[in-house]
């Protein structure tokens, strides 16, 4: 029962951070920002890792730990300084567009 009601919080709150984002922001964040490594669909390209299938809250979590400077990973070198200046409504659109691509 407890297993129901976790997946059930988890799931709304990935619904309502999905509404509250802009995803027309996040399409323009993602392909100025973004695509040039991850590939225009997310897909991933050489050490650059697929986004595409990833929920909001994974992706969100990630941004907010570059933006605090705090490494993840071989690529943290290219993601901190990306990351840095991006707002938390930035992240929120990023993370709602890229949870979208190929759905």
């Amino acid at each position: 029962m407890l297993r129901i009601l976790m997946c059930a919080i988890t799931i709304a709150l990935t619904s309502t951070a999905l509404q509250a984002a802009d995803l027309e922001a996040g399409k323009k964040l993602f392909a100025n920002n973004c695509a040039q490594c991850h590939g225009p669909k997310a897909q991933g390209m050489a050490s650059f890792p697929s986004l595409a299938g990833r929920d909001a809250s994974y992706i969100q979590s990630r941004l907010e730990t570059y933006r605090a400077g705090e490494r993840v990973g071989a690529n943290s070198g290219l993601m901190i300084p990306n990351a840095r200046n991006l707002s938390d409504e930035d992240i929120a659109n990023l993370s709602g567009f890229i949870s979208q691509i190929g759905k």
